[in-house]
């Protein structure tokens, strides 16, 4: 048979965890088996990653951006339908939401045989306009009708879907994220230095852009909390012990990421006097090495799907103190394999994460509790499997079809 031929769309190649996991993805295709493509933004920081992968066929589109704008979305279905027509693309499969919409329908207009969309968290949610939020809604179910298939990778996101009537059940295919343990390391001295980490300090890090949805100015918050309470338990077991003068190490926190509230971070951290604990790293690529010097994951997103952050943090053998949303909790569980918090309790955040730093002992087991406890659906190779399975499925169903 002939090699398959495929079209990936993504609205931005920024450093997230669709993106990520898109590029893995493509990384580890069957090449003997199919032809990729990539449409995209023109910039990106992922853009020399994605040039970086062998017979793949990047292609930049200049009026794809996030923000809405008419004319230029218009332009961009446009240019992703005369790509299908012109290459006779097999199967579209987009992710993220603008590309997912103009992709979809530049697919159906241009007569694609298959049509697939996988949903990294929808893109509406409770804290959106209630007008917005509708039509993101009615646009979805909409689009829903000339796709073959949804891909979520959570359950979350499957009932979601359900919930607000997008597709049916049959529609959907749960596929989780895929994690390359291989790339998960023991502490990294190294950088520990290059950070101005001391060996004996404990860590409690988040990785996330610095955007409304994720909340980081709650992390700085979260900070000044642990330290009142820290501060608070060293001055009782001061008085109370002689001996044992200093029970905790010293905490830095570390702020992996970037974007559009950087600033207003900043402000509160000089507002705090947090610059001598606080470190932001900025965008980072490597990942599992920043890993590697925590002690304690965080993440204090508002409204998530199934992030990608916390999933890494748990293979490197981290605990996890996250807010209760989206998919989170099917992978950390209560005093197993981390604490939930409501979204903006930095209260019981900073308790549950202060009760973390005083005991060495009961970090290390929920640590590995929490890297037991993903089982082999997020391993990398069986992202990949269920993936070519579920396009190999439709071609199949097709086929038969046409043998009636």
């Amino acid at each position: 048979m002939r090699k398959i031929k495929l079209l990936y769309a993504i609205t931005k190649l920024e450093l997230g965890g669709a993106q990520k996991q898109l590029l893995s993805l493509i990384s580890h295709l069957d090449k003997q088996r199919y032809i990729p493509s990539l449409i995209t933004a023109p910039n990106g920081l992922l853009i020399k990653n994605a040039l970086s992968i062998e017979d793949l066929r990047l292609t930049r589109l200049r009026f794809l951006e996030r923000p809405i704008n008419p004319l230029k979305d218009l332009l961009a279905l446009c240019q992703i339908y005369s790509f299908i027509k012109k290459n006779k693309i097999d199967i579209v499969h987009t992710h993220s939401s603008k590309a997912g919409i103009l992709g979809r329908w530049a697919a159906v207009l241009a007569r694609a045989k298959f049509i697939i969309h996988t949903v990294h968290g929808w893109s509406f949610n409770e804290y959106q306009n209630f007008f917005l939020r509708k039509i993101i809604i009615c646009l979805e179910r909409l689009t829903a009708l000339i796709t073959d298939k949804l891909i979520v990778v959570s359950e979350h996101d499957l009932q979601k879907g359900l919930d607000n009537h997008i597709g049916n059940r049959d529609k959907y295919r749960l596929i989780r994220y895929g994690i390359d343990y291989s790339e998960f390391i023991k502490d990294d001295r190294n950088l520990r230095e290059q950070l101005g980490i001391g060996v004996h300090d404990l860590v409690v890090g988040m990785v996330s852009c610095f955007k409304p949805q994720k909340s980081p100015q709650d992390f700085i918050r979260l900070t000044l909390l642990v330290n009142k309470i820290l501060h608070r338990l060293y001055s009782v077991k001061n008085r109370d012990s002689q001996n044992n003068p200093q029970f905790y190490n010293q905490v830095r926190f570390i702020l992996v990421g970037d974007g559009i509230l950087r600033k207003k971070i900043e402000r509160l951290i000089f507002r705090f006097n947090l610059g001598r604990q606080v470190i932001l790293t900025g965008w980072r690529e490597d990942i599992s090495r920043i890993l590697s010097v925590m002690d304690i994951f965080v993440l204090t997103s508002l409204w998530e799907g199934l992030p990608i952050s916390v999933l890494e943090a748990m293979v490197a053998s981290l605990p996890v103190v996250a807010t209760n949303t989206g998919g989170i909790a099917e992978v950390v569980r209560e005093g197993k394999t981390g604490y939930l918090v409501l979204p903006g309790d930095m209260k019981t955040m900073a308790e549950r994460v202060a009760f973390l730093l005083t005991d060495k002992d009961l970090r290390s087991q929920i640590g590995q509790n929490a890297k037991d406890h993903l089982v082999s659906d997020f391993f990398l190779e069986n992202m990949v499997k269920n993936t070519e399975d579920l396009y190999q499925a439709l071609i199949k169903r097709k086929l038969e079809g046409y043998a009636n």
